[in-house]
């Protein structure tokens, strides 16, 4: 039977260098068990067993990549100067944000600190006036604003406006309240970091800041509304309270067209595996029925299909109602 490598000394972190572990009386051979690893020259980390997740459900995988993200920057700041911080891609999915990220944590300095070079590092030197830097789940990194302005050059229009989106949407509580005081940035800062005076592909950048809205609550929301707008359809109202007459809340729907009376609902997973919400659901649409809104339901098959027809179905919804487009 394999023996059990020794308990570690109560003061080491689940992240901690290796010379603080050695000065507390452990041994290098102690440092190569296998209840450590070593994502960094110079640090462990104690091992944990795998969370089972099931992938199903509706947001896991950007959890899973944004703990991911977290955990291997909490291990590389352990050993990490303190002028270092998180940047681009990084960044973005550390701040919650709608962005797929790659193989090495992106690591940034202020000139004239040299740009870190390590193994699984991807090293960058950043002009002081493009970069500001916040605080977020205990990491330095650059704003939303500058992260955003930073990936002009390495995201698709559709990814460049659906990541603006996120940055500028203004949450809901658990009773459907707006919060302004959680919206990332506003689009007035998204603009002054993107016309910020030696700013990269800038062009790019002001091309997805004329397609990004708030009130976009997804990215499949995105989707829907950037393949409406290609397909003529007239700009809906994002994020819409729907009241009786009576002033009582009805429901806060997706994507509103007052004037013909047309509702299109993008329904994400969460509609379909949540029974509360698919209950939920059926009671707003009835309510919105019955004050002659036409509620248009669509999914992402209906948005991302190798056929989409959201729009088709939409805009059918607003001749009904004397759409003339």
């Amino acid at each position: 039977m394999p023996q059990l490598p020794a308990p570690l000394h109560v003061e080491l972190a689940p992240v901690f260098r290796v010379g603080t572990a050695l000065a507390l009386g452990h041994s290098p051979g102690r440092m190569r068990a296998a209840d450590l690893d070593a994502p960094f020259h110079g640090m462990r980390r104690r091992r944990t067993p795998p969370v089972t997740v099931d992938l199903t459900e509706p947001l896991a995988r950007d959890r899973i990549q944004r703990e991911h993200v977290l955990d291997q920057a909490r291990a590389y700041f352990a050993v990490a100067p303190d002028h270092t911080f998180l940047a681009g891609r990084s960044a973005a999915v550390v701040w919650g944000l709608p962005c797929v990220h790659g193989e090495r944590l992106e690591a940034a300095v202020r000139s004239p600190h040299r740009a870190p070079r390590r193994p699984g590092i991807r090293g960058r030197k950043l002009a002081p006036h493009l970069t500001s830097v916040r605080v977020c789940g205990g990491i330095r990194l650059t704003s939303p604003a500058a992260t955003f302005a930073m990936l002009g050059g390495e995201l698709s229009h559709r990814d460049l406006v659906a990541l603006g989106d996120a940055i500028v949407r203004i949450p809901r509580d658990h009773r459907g309240r707006p919060i302004p005081d959680q919206q990332l940035a506003s689009i007035e800062q998204l603009v002054g970091a993107t016309n910020a005076p030696g700013r990269k592909n800038r062009a790019r950048l002001a091309a997805a800041l004329a397609d990004v809205r708030v009130g976009s609550m997804s990215v499949l929301e995105t989707d829907y509304r950037l393949l409406a707008a290609a397909a003529g359809l007239p700009e809906p109202v994002l994020d819409v309270e729907i009241r009786h007459p009576s002033g009582a809340l009805i429901g806060i729907v997706d994507a509103a067209y007052p004037e013909f009376h047309t509702i299109a609902e993008v329904e994400g997973d969460h509609h379909r595996t949540s029974r509360m919400q698919w209950e939920r659901d059926i009671e707003k649409h009835a309510a919105l029925t019955a004050l002659g809104w036409e509620v248009i339901r669509v999914t992402a098959a209906h948005i991302r299909g190798a056929h989409p027809r959201a729009a088709e179905s939409v805009a059918s919804a607003l001749r009904r109602h004397g759409w003339t487009g």
